[in-house]
């Protein structure tokens, strides 16, 4: 067997030193405040045997897809899936893809041509920006949520009359922070400016809305928006993601996605948990409520306990707590998992240096008073470790 590349071992070594070398942690049973699981359709029973027998009543007895959907592997489910999420996120068409990665990377390296331009916020996810990285057009960011920082861009863009189209990239919930842009005021801009506004809605779908449709919906900009890719890896506890927008724009992805075209489509089974899942959003008012009700529990007992300063604004389901050094916030999360609450520090380079935090997921199924107990813990916590 070959040695490992001394460059790349030097990497790891590296990472290692810095005492931020990531690695694969294993299950557990603690108060959990670290999945994307907001409203527990990951380990929802009925969900789960719903999808079992949806199987059974359409008879389909297949364990995969046997190809890529261009070839055998477009089986009826995905019809009747991508119709239904059309429908509930009133749409004229969507695409359903593996992944919320694998659409990000199909749409931002098919869609941006030679000579237009991607004006992407500073903190998009590293799906879009890679995305962005393989297309052919060229790409600036603006500051954080900063849309006077984007209107400068967006004026500097329009006069440049090289420039064919403009593309506007940002996400409704941010993964690292929580927070969210303002979302009307941006589809001001991009109507100003005549540009392409497309929207990752991966941490608000089940979360935002009547219906958990997300936050662009809830909002009524849904027919101001070139794109929202929906993901449900999170909110709908299941797999995959779905890119929403008109026929034209679905036509043109299966024809110049490489993401969709040269992959192995979702088993039918993943693609009927996805038609389970989306009812279950029509029916679950109670659970969002419960939701929506922790997320203000959460941020009234910040400003209880003094942690307000903090955390970044949020009224998602992300709350952070920015605790700088690698060190510090690593043996924090050490001590509240010893007490039995599963939150997780986010590190550099995942995060900016210096940037460094504690994630907490707050969930449907987290009670008021472990909420509660897990803030008092961090105030604690974040005293002994100055």
């Amino acid at each position: 067997m070959k040695t490992f590349p001394k460059s790349l071992q030097q990497k790891l070594q590296q990472r290692e030193a810095n005492n931020a070398l990531r690695k694969l942690s294993s299950p557990n049973d603690l108060i959990d405040f670290a999945s994307n699981d907001y409203i527990g359709f990951a380990q929802n029973e009925t969900i789960f045997h719903e999808t079992h027998q949806l199987l059974l009543d359409k008879n389909i007895k297949v364990n995969g897809a046997t190809g890529s959907r261009l070839l055998s592997g477009n089986h009826l489910l995905y019809q009747e899936a991508e119709a239904f999420i059309a429908n509930f996120q009133k749409t004229e068409a969507s695409l359903i893809f593996n992944s919320g990665y694998d659409a990000n990377l199909g749409l931002f390296s098919a869609v941006p041509q030679r000579n237009d331009i991607i004006l992407y916020d500073e903190l998009c996810h590293a799906s879009i920006r890679d995305g962005i990285q393989m297309s052919n057009a060229k790409s600036y960011k603006f500051q954080h949520n900063d849309l006077e920082d984007l209107e400068k861009r967006l004026r500097q863009a329009q006069s440049d009359n090289r420039i064919n189209e403009v593309y506007i990239v940002t996400e409704s919930v941010f993964s690292m922070d929580g927070d969210s842009p303002d979302l009307e005021k941006m589809v001001q801009l991009s109507e100003k400016y005549h540009s392409y506004l497309v929207v990752d809605e991966a941490h608000a779908l089940g979360v935002f809305g009547q219906q958990g449709e997300g936050l662009i919906q809830s909002l009524g900009l849904q027919d101001k928006v070139f794109a929202r890719i929906m993901t449900f890896g999170k909110g709908l506890g299941c797999h995959g993601a779905a890119i929403l927008g008109n026929e034209v724009l679905k036509s043109y992805l299966v024809n110049f996605a490489r993401s969709f075209i040269y992959t192995t489509g979702l088993s039918p089974h993943s693609v009927a948990s996805i038609i389970v899942a989306y009812r279950h959003l029509e029916n679950e008012k109670r659970t969002l409520e419960k939701l929506k009700g922790n997320i203000i529990h959460f941020n009234q007992e910040k400003v209880r306990l003094g942690l307000k300063p903090l955390f970044v604004y949020s009224k998602s389901a992300i709350q952070c707590a920015i605790i700088p050094g690698i060190e510090r916030v690593k043996a924090i999360a050490n001590q509240l998992q010893e007490k039995g609450f599963d939150v997780k520090p986010i590190l550099s380079p995942t995060v900016p240096e210096g940037q460094e935090r504690l994630r907490f997921c707050l969930h449907s199924y987290n009670s008021e008073k472990e909420i509660s107990d897990g803030l008092e813990l961090l105030t604690k916590f974040v005293f002994e470790n100055k």
